[in-house]
């Protein structure tokens, strides 16, 4: 790795500040956002930051993006403002989202007349771990993409796995990753709010639960935050609620395509849909637990 190696990271906030600060510290990295105070936080930490997306990507190797759907990827890369026009030939583009199969062939069609390269890397793990470089990484792409990607790939995940050589395997994988995770948050939501009508300390409950053979990373990572759930602040937004309303909508059109029956899955979206509509969108994921139990029940 080398700090000749030249990466853009265009969105620069919980997940994107943590990541380009980490790949920092080995390489060069330039970075944009359209918020001033997330520009300066990552000028603080060694980020070469500019005025605008297509400024940032110019003469980068590669340009890592984290963004919310396939609409937005495709705005991002070939809007009125799109960074693919000014992205050199055999650079390569990251995709770090989970935006589902569908959007990838037109993007690589498009990309490919640019000279670039796609590839398909959904992570997971949450801004502390991207910080640690402690992310799991899925990673779709030809071997040629692969090696190009490799220092930026290599510095963020602790679990790099290769699913395919072609993009849309990482989001294939990611979407099957994501089907567990909501279905896990969703499942300790529940199991907290029962602890509380049971009359149960729900600090001990957890602590006893992570113990045993219910324990899951979800549960650990998320417990804490369900417990905060009903606090004046509440808990602080690490992943929003409606991520999962995107992600389960995602898991539902897969499972339908492939003509399988996933009602554990289904089941676990509408509790997210019915936190979006009771206004717990912009929440954390964690305050799923308030649509199964608006109140706490005990001090």
């Amino acid at each position: 790795m080398s700090a000749n190696y030249k990466v853009t990271v265009l969105g620069l906030g919980a997940m994107g500040l943590p990541m380009a600060t980490r790949l920092a510290s080995q390489l060069t990295v330039h970075g944009f956002d359209i918020a001033e105070a997330r520009l300066a936080l990552a000028a603080e930490a060694g980020i070469h930051t500019f005025s605008s997306a297509r400024e940032a990507a110019k003469g980068a190797d590669a340009l890592l993006l984290a963004v919310r759907n396939g609409e937005q990827l495709n705005d991002v890369l070939f809007g009125d403002n799109g960074v693919a026009s000014v992205l050199e030939p055999g650079a390569v583009v990251i995709l770090g989202s989970t935006v589902g199969t569908e959007a990838i062939p037109a993007t690589v069609a498009r990309l490919a007349e640019y000279g670039v390269e796609l590839v398909d890397a959904p992570l997971s793990g949450g801004p502390k771990r991207a910080g640690e470089g402690d992310l799991l990484i899925v990673v779709g792409a030809t071997p040629e993409a692969q090696e190009k990607a490799r220092p930026v790939l290599e510095l963020l995940a602790s679990t790099l796995t290769i699913v395919g050589d072609k993009p849309g395997d990482g989001q294939a994988l990611k979407t099957v990753n994501q089907l567990l995770c909501g279905i896990h948050i969703a499942a300790a939501a529940e199991a907290m709010a029962l602890a509380d009508a049971l009359g149960l300390d729900q600090a001990k409950t957890l602590a006893a639960l992570e113990a045993g053979a219910a324990g899951s990373f979800m549960l650990s990572n998320r417990g804490p935050r369900i417990l905060e759930a009903y606090t004046e602040e509440g808990a602080e937004v690490l992943s929003r609620l409606d991520i999962f309303v995107k992600d389960m909508g995602i898991v539902g059109k897969a499972t339908r395509a492939a003509g399988l029956a996933a009602p554990v899955a289904a089941a676990a979206e509408q509790l997210y849909l019915l936190g979006q509509a009771q206004g717990l969108a912009a929440a954390d994921d964690s305050a799923v637990i308030k649509v199964v139990a608006p109140t706490k029940r005990t001090a």
